[in-house]
């Protein structure tokens, strides 16, 4: 099968070869502007699109392909009506469309980039040509990927495009228009100074950039589930899966929280995460130690976790890892020895991934619709007033930072107690917060950890002093708290009587 094909793209990529290609197969090839040069300077005949048209390329570039005798020929379906009509009309059809569109996401992206440089990179007639193509899909070929190129080609060398092959290639094009469009109502309003982003199409535009990778299940066996990964691959979602089983949908989200946790960390350090809450931190520059500090907050809880790591691992952490069961491994790289040791165990999943990034939306359905905000942050920028007579010592700060950072990983209401490097008992999810502290000093005494000189963080703020007092008769001697209560007064003299030292954030941390 030889056509005419019309090519009109941003990213030349493989653009000689796919040129060369076609002339060899019979094919002809009409072009725009610099496309054309491109192909031209790769030794390919090309008819330039004015010439094509009978229209000169106007305003700069900005009106090349949009018209009639280009998305007749797109269009024009294999009817005797339409081909009597375009026949008469001395219309071509054309029988292959690869375009690419105008670097808008890139443009915007950069250090700089203004509302002028970024509409000028919007798009038109590239969208209008992949659409009437995937419109037509039945006759016409639609390629918007690169990757596609040597796929189509060999359908090509062997007679024509199958019909699978031209859908498949028409919901890509429907795919990347649409998210193409998602990016440029999600950047704009930034760029014309509106202070929050159009949340929304900031959504549904990563949405539409990512395949679906099909997961064995959803949460329970009973649920489907699929993986909406972004491409190119990015994040824990992309990770490299150096080994194991399949990821599951619990494991990529206990696998999400404990990569965000451990980039949230202020040191070298190692989490393990069960059911989507933290049961054990370290701190250390070995990650051999962290682990085991980590590991040993909660051991009985650890049991089949997700442990992750901020920094390379070693052949003796693997050995320390594997003592006992785990369900996912991620760090951001793994020595030979890691290697080895991991691999006796061979259904153990692990993640070799690039560190968590800072910010994002956060997004979940409701009946009806969804909720979308502003990923949590805190310490960094946040206000920290000493509210009690007592200031904590040195070594309590730290140790306050640490369970702070901590504490907004933890679902609410939550109390976590802790060291300077570890934490050592976690009150995660329940209902009133004098449980929350009376459970984390419960777990830590169960562990066998002494509490006295220790520090306590609460996600929100203590609505009677009795979360406090529970906490100091178990030896904790300095709490972080947002405040805001309208007892903050009452909560801060129970502080100032038992000698515990008090830090208020006025920021709270709910996480639900």
């Amino acid at each position: 099968m030889a056509g005419i094909a019309l090519i009109s793209v941003s990213d030349k990529t493989g653009l000689g070869e796919l040129g060369r290609y076609l002339l060899d197969l019979g094919w002809k090839i009409i072009s725009t502007g610099g496309t054309a040069r491109a192909l031209a300077d790769a030794g390919c005949e090309v008819l330039e699109i004015s010439r094509h048209t009978g229209f000169p390329e106007i305003l700069g570039g900005r009106v090349k392909t949009l018209h009639p005798k280009v998305f007749a020929g797109i269009l024009a379906a294999p009817t005797v009506e339409h081909e009597n009509e375009i026949s008469e009309l001395e219309i071509p059809m054309i029988d292959l469309v690869v375009v690419n569109l105008y670097p808008f996401r890139e443009t915007v992206a950069r250090d700089g980039a203004d509302l002028d440089a970024a509409v000028e990179q919007i798009d038109i007639g590239g969208p209008s040509l992949l659409r009437a193509a995937a419109k037509n899909h039945g006759r016409v070929t639609v390629v918007v990927d690169p990757a596609d190129y040597s796929a189509v080609l060999e359908e090509l060398a062997g007679g024509g495009t199958t019909e699978d092959t031209r859908r498949d290639l028409a919901v890509k094009v429907f795919r990347h228009t649409a998210a193409y469009d998602a990016a440029i109502a999600a950047h704009l309003p930034r760029l014309m100074g509106q202070e929050r982003p159009a949340s929304a199409a900031v959504v549904a535009g990563d949405l539409l950039r990512c395949r679906e990778v099909e997961l064995r299940y959803g949460e329970n066996p009973h649920q489907w589930g699929v993986l909406a990964q972004s491409e190119p691959a990015i994040g824990l979602a992309g990770a490299n899966q150096i080994q194991g089983k399949a990821l599951s949908y619990n494991n990529l989200g206990d696998a999400t929280g404990a990569w965000r946790l451990v980039w949230d960390l202020p040191a070298a350090g190692v989490v393990v995460i069960k059911h989507a809450n933290p049961c054990g931190v370290g701190i250390d520059d070995s990650m051999v130690e962290a682990f085991l500090k980590a590991r040993a907050t909660d051991p009985v809880s650890a049991f089949g976790g997700v442990i992750a790591a901020n920094r390379e691992v070693s052949g003796t952490f693997a050995e320390a890892v594997i003592e006992q069961f785990a369900e996912v491994v991620i760090a951001p790289g793994y020595d030979d020895a890691a290697r080895e040791g991991f691999a006796r165990k061979k259904n153990l999943r692990v993640l070799e991934a690039e560190p968590a990034a800072a910010g994002g939306l956060v997004v979940r359905d409701v009946d009806g619709g969804f909720v979308i905000q502003a990923a949590d942050t805190g310490w960094d920028g946040e206000e920290r007033e000493v509210a009690t007579e007592r200031s904590p010592t040195g070594g309590e700060s730290r140790a306050l930072e640490l369970a702070w950072r901590v504490v907004k990983h933890v679902g609410s209401n939550a109390i976590v107690v802790g060291a300077e490097d570890r934490l050592l008992g976690i009150g995660a999810g329940q209902m009133s917060r004098v449980d929350a502290a009376k459970i984390a000093v419960t777990k830590a005494a169960e562990m066998g950890h002494d509490l006295k000189g220790s520090v306590a963080a609460s996600d929100a703020f203590f609505p009677f002093p009795d979360g406090v007092e529970a906490l100091h008769e178990a030896g904790v001697r300095a709490v972080i708290q947002p405040g805001g209560s309208i007892r903050d007064n009452d909560v801060i003299e129970v502080c100032d009587r038992l000698g515990v030292a008090m830090v208020l954030t006025r920021r709270r941390h709910f996480r639900h």
